[in-house]
This record gives structure tokens, sequence and C-alpha cells, in this order.
């Protein structure tokens, strides 16, 4: 470690505060605050001070959702650790939770060694895992309470995907009994995937081919009726819920009608929902194939309600679901059908971004923002206070961020290892200047200074917000 490192003149937000104060570091974790000009911040010594007056100094930005060489449809995600950790460094969040998989046929065990291996070395920034579940048996349910037990604390299982990841409401069940007894929280994709097939072929048979078709077979009901299964599944089995990149107003309703009734029931956005739209999807020549991802980008009049839950806490978190695939030899893939395109966009490098133009927009206050993209993350899946704000005994992963700073957004000058951005041309107004992992700088004054095998595993706890 390096010593003393002191952030003066900043202005520090958190989830909770906002106060213009410097930042004392020691041995990779914050110290102390002091208010800026006292004498106790006047009296710090460094081996090494950064300059931050006129900028933001905020927690390093929590992704809870990442898929890093995720095999899918036949390739992989396109992002390894190493690319993927290191733009998300560049675009100022310091911790991804990543999603190991159950392959059918194999025990949780097998998955979760192979994603470690993949990871192990490689990663700029620190790193946690959750499980994907698609073998449900009484085997996978006893190493359920093991990898619990090991820092492993949510498991994600699908209604969709029939063939590949998909459970069966039997399956779920037994699922979410057991968490409810070890303390894990099940993570759900909720689409109602059989049905889902049926207007798949349907709409491949009646000619309908094009990328757009993707979003419209995907219906938002599907969505709502899934989410809503899911809830009721969960309250039988008397187990917390946290559903995954909600899309559609419908589902937002169902989780806000479940959390009126006291449940402990979680929703989680993206930007690509509040961002983007079937618009997107419809861009000619096959361009749309550029924003297939499920759950799909839904009319843009689902926007609004989006950002209506994030305000009112009906959904909690903002995490990226950063599954990218390059556009040459991968989507085009689906060139003829459109179930064939690999789902998933890319976006580690733009959540914090895009978040603080929603505050600048007026969507959302600077302390939701930090709230959405960092404490709550933390919170969720047991890593705070240790991540997720600025506070004596944190580890020191804090941004200096420049919110006067403009860019636009392109393939040309982002750091994910992809061929496209799906906010190519996107103007933004703030940009992360300098990030720090455990006290070392990653990103220093928009250079990267950071190296692969600095991120560590991250052992969790379980979910900070259960009664």
């Amino acid at each position: 470690m390096s010593g003393r490192t002191v952030i003066r003149g900043g202005l520090v937000i958190t989830a909770s505060d906002e106060i213009h104060a410097d930042v004392l570091i020691e041995d990779g974790r914050v110290a102390a605050l002091a208010a800026a000009g006292t004498s106790t911040a006047d009296a710090w010594t460094a081996d090494r001070t950064l300059d931050a007056t006129g900028k933001y100094v905020i927690p390093g930005g929590v992704d809870a959702h990442t898929h890093m060489e995720l095999p899918f449809g036949g390739t992989f995600a396109s992002d390894t650790f190493e690319t993927g950790t290191r733009a998300a460094a560049w675009g100022g969040t310091t911790t991804i939770v990543d999603f190991a998989v159950q392959s059918v046929g194999h025990t949780l065990r097998e998955g979760l060694d192979a994603w470690h291996a993949k990871a192990e070395g490689n990663c700029a920034i620190d790193y946690g895992f959750h499980m994907i579940v698609s073998d449900v048996n009484q085997e996978t349910l006893k190493e359920m309470d093991l990898l619990v037990e090991e820092g492993v604390t949510s498991f994600k299982q699908f209604m969709a995907y029939p063939g590949v990841f998909y459970s069966d409401d039997g399956q779920i069940l037994r699922a979410m009994q057991r968490s409810a007894d070890n303390g894990g929280l099940i993570m759900m994709h909720a689409e109602n995937g059989i049905a889902i097939d049926v207007l798949v072929e349907q709409a491949l048979a009646r000619g309908e081919t094009d990328p757009r078709y993707h979003g419209e077979v995907r219906k938002s009901l599907l969505e709502a009726e899934a989410t809503h299964r899911a809830i009721k599944l969960a309250q039988v089995a008397g187990a917390p819920l946290y559903v995954v990149h909600v899309s559609a107003m419908e589902a937002v309703a169902e989780l806000a009608k479940a959390r009126d009734e006291g449940l402990n029931v979680f929703g989680e956005t993206c930007p690509q929902y509040l961002f983007l739209s079937t618009d997107n999807l419809a861009e000619p020549d096959f361009e749309g194939a550029k924003y297939v991802c499920s759950t799909p980008l839904r009319p843009r009049e689902h926007q609004a309600k989006l950002w209506q839950g994030l305000r009112t806490n009906d959904l909690q978190v903002v995490s990226t679901d950063h599954c990218p695939f390059c556009f040459v030899g991968q989507k085009e893939l689906g060139r003829g059908d459109f179930s064939k395109i690999p789902n998933g966009l890319p976006g580690v490098e733009n959540r914090m971004d895009l978040l603080h133009q929603a505050v600048v927009d007026g969507h959302i206050s600077r302390r939701r923002w930090i709230e959405i993209a960092c404490a709550t993350p933390a919170r969720m899946f047991g890593m705070y206070p240790k991540k997720g704000t600025i506070a004596p005994g944190a580890d020191a992963d804090i941004v200096i961020y420049d919110p006067h700073a403009e860019q636009v957004m392109s393939a040309e000058t982002h750091h994910m290892n992809v061929d496209y951005s799906a906010y190519e041309g996107k103007r933004t107004t703030g940009r992360v200047e300098t990030v720090l992992s455990r006290g070392e700088l990653v990103i220093t004054e928009r250079e990267y200074t950071g190296h692969a095998g600095h991120g560590v595993y991250t052992p969790r706890s379980t979910c900070q917000y259960l009664n």
C-alpha cells in the first residue's frame, strides 16, 4: 500500500450526506473525514495529495449485475474479466458482482470454480460472485447452504430460456425455501419463457425476422406475469426476492404492490431501459440487433414509470446487466432470425455517467444517484459499509468526479471490448477524473494507472435489508 493519501477540496457525496470535506486515506481504507479548512484537516500530512477543488468526491460504483466471458447462444460475451473491469474503472465503478454459471448436470461448485479461474489475477477492481442455479436438485440445494457460508449469498434463477437456464415453478419454490432458511437472496429473471417461445415460433413463421420483433414477442405483460408469479412463490416460501433488469411499467406496478404489502421484494433496473427504447430496436439495416437484450427494450412511455419507481424506492438499484457482444460476427449470428441474436448490451463503463446525467436532467437527486449506484447495491449484496460509502473504515474506493466536464459517448473512445456503443453520440455532462481502489490509483486524471490482478475476490455477507 502507498501510505497516506489526502483528497482535498471536494464535495463529498454519499447516499446520506453532502459535505465539503477532506478525506484521509491510510493503508487502503478511509481513515477520517474533516471539514475543509479546519485545523484537523490542515494538520494532515500525506505521501500524496489529490486536489478535488470544484469536483465531487463519491464512493466507487458497485455494479451488482455483470456477465464477463458469459457463454451464450453459441458465443461468449466479448469482455474478459481483464478488459471488463478496466472499463468499469474508467466509468467510476470499483466493484462488480458477476454471475458464475451452473450448467445442467453439473454442480454449483464446478461452476463457481470455473468463474474463479476466469477472474483470479485478471481484475483491475474488486469483484464478487452470484450463482446462477440452472439445475435444482437435492445436491444443489445442499450446496446453496455451503456457498452462503463462504460468501456467495445470492442465487439467480430464470423463468426464461427453456432448455438452457430455465427453472419451473417447483424448482423455483424449492430454491426459495432453501434461501429462506440459509439467508440467501434469490434473484429472478422474470419473463414467461414458455409463452415467449410460442410467440417467437409464430413470429418467425410469419416471416417476422428483424431485430424489432425480439421486443414485440417478449411482451411486457409476460414480464409482469412472471414478476407477479415470482413474488407469490417467494411469499409462499417466506423468502426475499430481488427481480433483475425490470423494464416494464406493468412489472414495476407488481413490485410496488408487493412492497406496499410489506413483502421483502426488491427491484433493479438498468440504464438501457431508462435511456433507450424500441425505437433503437427498430433501427434499419439490422442495426437494431445492437440493442437486443432480455428483458427487451420497451416503448418510450415505460421510461417515466421506471424513473418514478427509482424516486419512490419501488426500484432500489441500477445495475448494467453488462453482457457485450460485438456487432460484427456475434450479433450478426441472428441475421434472418432475431431469436439467434445474442442477448446483451455493453454498459459497465457508462452507468455512473448516465445516472449523473439523470441528476442534471432532474430525474433524481445527487444523493439518490449514489444510493442507487453505490450504497444500495452494496447493502443488498452484503458489502456495506466496506463498499458503497465514504466513511472511516470503508475501503478507499473513491472517485473524483468532474460534474461540469462534457463528453460524447462513443465506441471510438470507450474501453469496453466491443465494437459499438449502445449510446453512440449521446452527449452527457459529468466525467470520471480519478479513481482509487483500496487507496491505489487506477485512473489518474484520465489516464489508466491500474493493473490486472489488483482487484481481489470479495466474499459477501447476506442481504442487509432483511427483517
